[in-house]
């Protein structure tokens, strides 16, 4: 099986070093192609308005210097043309992606941009806590099993499977749990710094969460220190939305 690795935090990032022990376990077949820079929160997005340079880092792996989605898009439709991917797997990303994060994510983006290429994708995540070491080895531990049985569970077509590991040991998870994106209820701070001339400059900062997600949710489940797998429809349209609105207009 070819496997396409991918990210948002970049080419020499920590958490696309674990996705790769991963990918290894489940093929020798594995090719890499991420962002040359720290891509984080770049959603969607793709490069319209200059050109797109790929360089060879080693053998099967690659920078792009662009967006998650780039990336993806560069390596099915011209690295690997010819014989495409089996899988993309995304991440594994340095924090959580999930409630509304997911809307941010290049992370999500790139294994979105490998289901609207056809190809099964997964986008991996792993929580952290400021202060405290990375818990890279319970992504590691658990991550080829997650692959595995989602690969067996035959992933429908149009889903990207979202799957994001607790700040845990490995030892410690307390299983996998199959969730629905939770909503919290958030404030999107802006620090203001002033720079040496005087003139004032903004930090977009870390939110600040007010509440969480309820039974059944993403937040949930990672903070009952279990594992979430989160199926992401790419199709946003809100079904009993548009028979209301069906009605209201034919009044």
């Amino acid at each position: 099986m070819r496997i396409l690795l991918s990210n948002d935090d970049g080419i020499n990032a920590p958490g696309l070093k674990t996705l790769e022990k991963i990918a290894r376990e489940l093929s020798d077949d594995v090719w890499i192609v991420a962002p040359e820079l720290d891509q984080s929160g770049a959603s969607h997005s793709l490069t319209l308005h200059e050109p797109l340079r790929i360089r060879e880092i080693s053998h099967q792996k690659f920078s792009v210097n662009g967006t998650p989605t780039d990336c993806v898009l560069m390596c099915v439709n011209h690295l690997l043309k010819d014989n495409p991917p089996q899988l993309v797997l995304s991440g594994v990303n340095y924090g959580v992606n999930i409630a509304e994060d997911v809307t941010y994510s290049g992370t999500i983006a790139a294994a979105m941009e490998g289901v609207l290429l056809g190809i099964p994708s997964i986008a991996m995540s792993l929580e952290y806590a400021p202060g405290r070491p990375v818990k890279w080895a319970t992504a590691e531990h658990h991550g080829p099993f997650v692959v595995r049985k989602l690969l067996e569970a035959k992933m429908p077509s149009g889903i990207v499977m979202n799957v994001n590991f607790p700040n845990v040991i490995a030892s410690s998870v307390k299983g996998i749990k199959i969730t629905h994106q939770g909503l919290r209820h958030i404030d999107d701070n802006l620090i203001e710094r002033i720079d040496p001339r005087g003139k004032p400059y903004y930090w977009i900062g870390s939110n600040q969460h007010r509440k969480g997600g309820g039974e059944g949710t993403d937040l949930d489940a990672i903070a009952s220190g279990s594992i979430s797998i989160t199926p992401l429809t790419l199709n946003l349209t809100h079904v009993p939305t548009v028979s209301y609105l069906q009605e209201a207009f034919n009044e």
